[in-house]
């Protein structure tokens, strides 16, 4: 175990070529949290799972900013309730790195869930820890990493979960179950065939994050899934898009968008 000049530590292991990371090598961890007993179980959880290579830890965000400073690192588990700078506003920082790392929050409260989503954090674990969410945290983390698909193969996006708040609880719909989406400010309000849900995020993010995944925007207040539309209507010159249950109309800058974007891209089939 060596200690860097900033606190942080590091442990490294030799790196096979059959490991998990991004290029064959193994990940480089950091781990970040202000309770000693919890950083040093996280850090030795770690070092067990063969896909990880070096794991470093810090006892602040400060500290964990001086240790991305040293040398790359591939993600970042971070605990989010911490003094000064915390893990939320470490992950925003990490959000305006030219190369960032993932971002894996781990933590003993769940109200965080729909801000871990705003900045696009690879998972979310709740503490304490086990050992097999854990690993499935660090699956996820491999598979965003660059490795699967041959290269030049189109990419399939994922389905992504995506946490809500009901009644003051924390639950989790699909995107594939998202029909449409609609601004509200610096929020976005989510339309299901069940109801509608208001995250916090604006929907330019939303555009661009899922316009792989068939998202398309029809006004500059909504975005909608193609795998879910059902017609496209032109009358009397304006044109409108049907889904089940809702016809939404289409501003006239991107009804020729919506149309090219239905007659080249492939269709994903909806739910």
């Amino acid at each position: 175990m060596a200690s860097a000049g900033t606190g942080s530590s590091a442990e490294r292991r030799p790196e096979p070529a059959s490991a998990g990371g991004a290029g064959g090598a193994r990940l480089r961890a950091l781990v970040v949290d202000d309770e000693l007993p919890a950083l040093e179980e996280l850090g030795w959880l770690l070092r067990q799972d063969d896909r990880i290579g070096e794991v470093r830890t810090a006892s602040s965000g400060t500290e964990a900013l001086r240790a991305l400073e040293e040398g790359p690192v591939d993600v970042v588990f971070s605990d989010i309730n911490m003094p000064g700078l915390n893990g939320m506003d470490l992950a925003r920082v990490i959000a305006r790195f030219a190369q960032r790392p993932k971002i894996v929050f781990v933590t003993a409260y769940d109200q965080h869930a729909v801000d871990a989503f705003a900045v696009d954090a690879t998972d979310y674990v709740m503490k304490p820890v086990r050992p097999d969410r854990l690993a499935e945290a660090v699956r996820r983390v491999v598979e965003g990493s660059g490795d699967g698909p041959e290269a030049g193969a189109p990419a399939q996006p994922e389905d992504e979960t995506i946490p809500v708040e009901l009644g003051g609880v924390t639950r989790f719909i699909s995107r594939s179950q998202i029909r449409y989406a609609q601004a509200q400010g610096d929020y976005a309000r989510l339309h299901t065939d069940t109801g509608s849900h208001l995250v916090r995020i604006p929907l330019t993010t939303l555009e661009e994050r899922w316009g792989a995944a068939g998202f398309v925007r029809i006004h500059r207040s909504t975005l909608v899934a193609l795998p879910h539309v059902r017609e496209v209507r032109m009358e009397h010159g304006r044109c409108t898009v049907v889904l089940d249950g809702a016809e939404l109309q289409v501003s006239r800058r991107h009804t020729r968008e919506l149309r090219d974007r239905l007659l080249r891209a492939p269709r994903h089939a909806a739910p």
